[in-house]
């Protein structure tokens, strides 16, 4: 039975999504993903990531306190939610940045 899944032995050790984003280029199956958070790189062990999980491998803690951003090579920027999924293989994801969430007063 095909899951659509590449098998093991099929995956690429590591990919920087970047370097696949400058070439106009879907990143491959990997086992690891190099990924830029504020201009940093981090390694991911997975195909998706959530917001939650952006901030907590950036270090902006509590996460409830930052809002983290997806820049794609076309300049668009996409609002992450903290449970929502990003396909590290989708084309044209840049780069990702944190800032402080706003704070109402009142």
């Amino acid at each position: 039975m095909n899951t659509g899944h590449a098998k093991t032995e099929d995956l690429v050790d590591e990919v920087d999504i970047h370097e696949y984003a400058k070439r106009g280029a879907k990143p491959p199956p990997a086992r690891r993903y190099r990924l830029q958070i504020d201009r940093k790189p981090y390694t991911w062990p997975g195909v998706s990531i959530t917001g939650r999980d952006l901030l907590e491998l950036a270090g902006k803690l509590p996460v409830e306190s930052f809002v983290v951003r997806q820049r794609f090579t076309d300049g668009r920027v996409v609002k992450i939610a903290l449970d929502e999924k990003v396909d590290l293989t989708a084309p044209g994801i840049e780069h990702f940045f944190t800032f402080p969430a706003e704070v109402v007063n009142g």
